[in-house]
């Protein structure tokens, strides 16, 4: 046994578990992409990776990393960003962007490389013509990027 994080291979629905335990404000992600995951002599934290929520970047060239959750481990956050990344770049992504709400710090994005590019008004998907529960956090994010 080792104290150094490794990737491990996860299914669809370990990584689902993970997420439904460990992350503090989402519920997982319906799909994605792809996965990472990441541990010791267990599994310390998952990545999904899909594409862009927002229309104007989906270009084709931009992914968007939905869902980072962790179980507390040492490094876990930025080492899953970077790997994240890593593997967008072999997929032939030239972009990958990711969202924070405005509350948190943003230490392990930016030791993964990641920078911060803007702000983004939280909002609810609730509207007239599809009304909506909202079942996520509506207030404000900052975006996060790296590209190639």
């Amino acid at each position: 046994m080792t104290d150094r994080l490794h990737a491990i291979p996860l299914d669809r629905e370990e990584i689902r578990e993970f997420i439904a335990k460990h992350h503090r404000h989402h519920r997982p992600p319906l799909g994605w992409i792809f996965d990472v995951a990441c541990g010791t002599d267990h599994v310390c934290g998952v990545a999904t990776v899909g594409r862009p929520v927002a229309r104007g970047l989906q270009d084709g060239h931009t992914c968007e990393l939905t869902r980072l959750a962790s179980d507390g481990c040492p490094n876990v956050c930025s080492w899953l960003y970077r790997a994240a990344w890593r593997i967008a770049v072999t997929k032939g992504y030239s972009r990958m962007v990711t969202y924070t709400l405005k509350s948190e710090g943003g230490a392990s994005l930016r030791a993964a490389g990641l920078r911060l590019v803007g702000e983004v008004r939280g909002r609810s998907w609730d509207c007239a013509s599809r009304p909506r529960v909202d079942k996520h956090p509506t207030q404000d994010k900052f975006r996060w990027e790296i590209s190639a």
